[in-house]
């Protein structure tokens, strides 16, 4: 009996089918998206109206309105999400009070109301901005809250002139030991510090131009620059005098303050992705 030899089964190997998460619909139109957190557009286009007002009321270009309110909203999206990180926030306690206490301080329920009324928004509206008002102050105090309130500083003065030709002009005089204050007086076109001698006054790394700061921190007190080329003319630097640990004035405090919370907010932006639907 000749004995036959079957072919093996194959059983067939079913094949995963592949899932796509689908990407979620915006419940609303959107005029922009910020990491996935939604803009909407009908809170923009509330936003454009109320500041094309507010610019018509000064006799402004509403004109600039749009864009301006939409990077102000990116900001704004970009700043909570930061704050968030840091683990900043509001209660609805601290925002309810801080909402009487406006109310109280602008004259009352009845003038709130008033004032609601005339600028398009809604009591709501008004707790909203608040909210993102207290969150983005409150991340500025976390963001800056090490900065010093004394820094090594400089105190300068300078001569400014349009050609490189007319700097060392009076280089060579102030090489001989020529009064800087007096030529600043006579040859600098600086107008807004010619008359006191060129006197720039006090101040720490990062309130002047780079190129200004990085020659002033490098002289010794007495001595003069070089011929610096920045902007549009020619400048010689002289340094008065320095102080390593120097107490910053309020207003520089707030300045660096503000320069801290930009690069911050820069930072943000960099980082984060941002599509635009309103200006398509």
């Amino acid at each position: 009996m000749q004995s036959t030899t079957e072919e093996p089964t194959v059983i067939p190997t079913a094949t995963a089918t592949p899932t796509v998460t689908p990407t979620p619909t915006p419940p609303a139109p959107l005029a922009a998206q910020v990491n996935g957190q939604y803009i909407f557009l009908t809170d923009y286009e509330r936003r454009v109206a109320q500041y094309e007002q507010a610019l018509a009321d000064q006799g402004l270009d509403p004109a600039q309105a749009r864009d301006e309110v939409l990077e102000g909203l990116i900001d704004g999206a970009l700043i909570q999400q930061g704050a968030a990180a840091l683990g900043i926030q509001v209660s609805d306690e601290e925002l309810d009070r801080q909402v009487e206490a406006d109310i109280e301080a602008g004259g009352g329920q009845a003038a709130f109301n008033e004032w609601l009324e005339a600028t398009g928004q809604t009591r709501e509206d008004y707790q909203e901005m608040l909210r993102q008002s207290m969150i983005s102050q409150r991340a500025m105090e976390a963001v800056t809250g090490g900065l010093q309130t004394e820094a090594e500083q400089v105190h300068a003065r300078h001569i400014q002139v349009e050609s490189e030709e007319a700097a060392r002009e009076i280089l060579a005089p102030l090489q001989q030991g020529a009064d800087f204050a007096s030529l600043a007086r006579e040859r600098s076109t600086d107008l807004a510090t010619r008359e006191n001698g060129g006197d720039l006054g006090w101040f720490p790394r990062g309130m002047v131009a780079p190129e200004l700061e990085n020659v002033a921190f490098a002289l010794q007190p007495g001595e003069v620059s070089d011929v610096l080329p920045l902007g549009e003319g020619y400048h010689l630097i002289q340094l008065v005098e320095r102080e390593a640990a120097r107490p910053l004035p309020p207003d520089m405090q707030i300045e660096l303050q503000q320069a801290a919370f930009e690069r911050w907010l820069a930072e943000l932006r960099a980082a984060a992705t941002i599509v635009r639907f309103a200006a398509e």
